[in-house]
């Protein structure tokens, strides 16, 4: 039987890759890296568009 594709609303700028981890050089007391969690600034972080709908336009 042919299944149906989910239609899923994944980010264009991310790919639904929401937040990544960038390390910045510095290292702590116990050797792990200083990393910085920055979020796609599109999807604020949920990987996910809303849809055409649900996006208010006006003022």
């Amino acid at each position: 039987m042919p299944q149906h594709a989910q239609i899923t609303r994944v980010c264009r700028d991310c790919d639904g890759f929401a937040t990544a981890a960038i390390t910045i050089g510095t290292r702590r007391h116990d050797g792990t890296r200083v990393t910085l969690r920055v979020a796609c600034p599109t999807c604020k972080g949920t990987g996910r568009t809303a849809p055409a709908g649900v996006v208010r336009a006006g003022r």
